[in-house]
């Protein structure tokens, strides 16, 4: 845990090989959707959120790293970051992020611009 952007920070509740697919997700400023997907590979955590509705038919790939806490007993993943940040972020096209450079660039980019 607590390896930067792509790292779980400390404090945050995330117990390694937990399942959180399906949890909701809060930004700092309302929700932002579930969890469809997440990673802990070493060196690059990460979950993908489905936004839904409100950035409609968009997923977001984000780092560990931009997670506050999970709060396992509501089942919700809260992030440090706004929605208009998440709303902001670079697309994430399934089958596109593993092994593809520019995506990750982007995204780190993106993230290291307010977050670390």
């Amino acid at each position: 845990m607590g390896a930067g952007m792509w790292g779980f920070p400390e404090g945050s509740g995330h117990a390694p090989g937990a399942e959180l697919v399906g949890y909701r997700v809060e930004a700092t400023d309302g929700s932002i959707g579930r969890i469809d997907k997440h990673s802990e590979d070493v060196g690059r955590c990460y979950i993908v959120v489905d936004t839904g509705p409100w950035v409609f038919g968009h997923h977001r790939l984000i780092p560990a790293g931009v997670v506050s806490r999970i709060d396992r007993a509501r089942e919700v993943v809260y992030l440090d970051c706004s929605q208009e940040q998440i709303k902001d972020a670079p697309d994430f096209e399934r089958g596109r992020y593993d092994g593809d450079a520019a995506t990750v660039r982007l995204i780190e980019q993106h993230y290291a611009n307010w977050h670390l």
